[in-house]
């Protein structure tokens, strides 16, 4: 056995090779902000096309900042991933953050359509 159970690299392991998994996550990343784009272009154009609501104004205006979250938090990893070298492990408040941005965008999509 080469690595004890703390997950630390044991005397005589090789060094992980990530192979092509760090760009793999990145294309993941974009295709996630390809398709929150999407979904917040589509909820402001619902809101454009329809008779204007204060309800769904709000709600567009939510989809709009909801993909800005979302797409800076992406640019940030995808940079993180491409910069070379191991890739810095994603932390829980990143991960939770674009997790909630990509469920409240979605809500709020749905509910516009709705």
């Amino acid at each position: 056995m080469d690595a004890p159970a703390d997950g630390a690299p044991g005397p005589g392991a090789r060094p992980r090779d990530p192979g092509l998994q760090p760009e793999r996550t990145r294309l993941a990343w974009r295709r996630t902000t390809l398709s929150s784009t999407v979904a917040a272009v589509l909820a402001v154009r619902t809101v454009l096309h329809d008779a204007p609501t204060a309800t769904g104004t709000v709600a567009g205006v939510l989809c709009g900042a909801l993909w800005l979250a979302f797409l800076t938090l992406a640019h940030r990893r995808i940079r993180a991933l491409a910069a070379g070298g191991p890739p810095p492990a994603l932390t829980p408040r990143h991960a939770a953050a674009a997790v909630l941005c990509t469920v409240a965008l979605a809500v709020c999509a749905a509910a516009l359509v709705l």
